[in-house]
């Protein structure tokens, strides 16, 4: 059974920890205003993985919380996937020099998706295209907007350009303790040969337990349930390796 990565999560909105309801900047519960030591914290407990989003860059479309990403990186000795308002090639640069491991493409994923292929031409296994859906349709632009592209067909437009993975939110479940969509998740992993990161909703060990072992899923991300004590990290990894 192949180990899967569990990503502890730090999303960033004016340079605090927060996290948001179903992806709704009105709906932020704040966590801390000291985002490297929370990065500290998850490495003390054993994450080798982490990942982050610039919040506010995710809906202006470039990046806002540049300094707490650069603290971030200054204190994780792990590695960090990145996201929030990547949409052209100076950021992707800009970020892989300053340290960060792996860039989350959303918007410009399905606004451009040359873009994509250019950039994980120039930087083969870096790139990760997230397919975040409503009700099975993907959403852009910090999920404020929701196309008529089904996720499948989202993912399928990479199948040949060389991305990392397909980091796939049920937007619908995020941050509301829901539980995992593992059947969306799964299905999506059946349908695309890129492997998919699951997210949104994890609400405690029994979704790690349930991702464990399904085929094309490498990692998950976990925010809220680790925030709010209900899923503990050194365990989580423990069962997802």
């Amino acid at each position: 059974m192949e180990a899967v990565i569990v990503f502890p999560a730090i999303d960033l909105k004016a340079g605090q920890v927060v996290r948001l309801a179903e992806g709704d900047m009105t709906r932020a519960t704040v966590y801390g205003d000291d985002p490297a030591a929370q990065a500290a914290l998850f490495a003390q407990a054993g994450a080798d993985w982490l990942h982050v989003v610039d919040l506010d860059g995710a809906f202006a479309g470039e990046s806002i919380n540049g300094v707490a990403v650069a603290a971030i990186v200054d204190r994780f000795a792990g590695r960090i996937q990145l996201g929030g308002g990547i949409r052209n090639r100076a950021s992707v640069e800009r970020w892989i020099e300053l340290g960060v491991t792996r860039v989350v493409i959303g918007t410009a994923a399905l606004e451009d998706p040359d873009f994509v292929r250019e950039t994980a031409a120039a930087h083969p296994g870096r790139v990760v295209v997230a397919v975040d859906a409503r009700d099975g349709f993907v959403a852009t632009k910090g999920w404020a907007d929701v196309s008529t592209v089904p996720v499948a067909e989202l993912g399928r437009r990479f199948e040949d350009a060389g991305v990392a993975a397909l980091l796939f939110t049920d937007v619908g479940r995020d941050g509301l303790l829901k539980g995992c969509n593992v059947e969306a998740t799964v299905a999506l992993a059946a349908e695309v040969p890129i492997p998919v990161i699951a997210s949104g909703g994890v609400a405690g060990i029994e979704d790690i337990h349930a991702l464990v072992g399904q085929p094309g899923i490498e990692g998950v991300i976990t925010g809220r349930a680790l925030y709010d004590g209900r899923l503990d990290l050194a365990e989580a990894l423990r069962v997802a390796a």
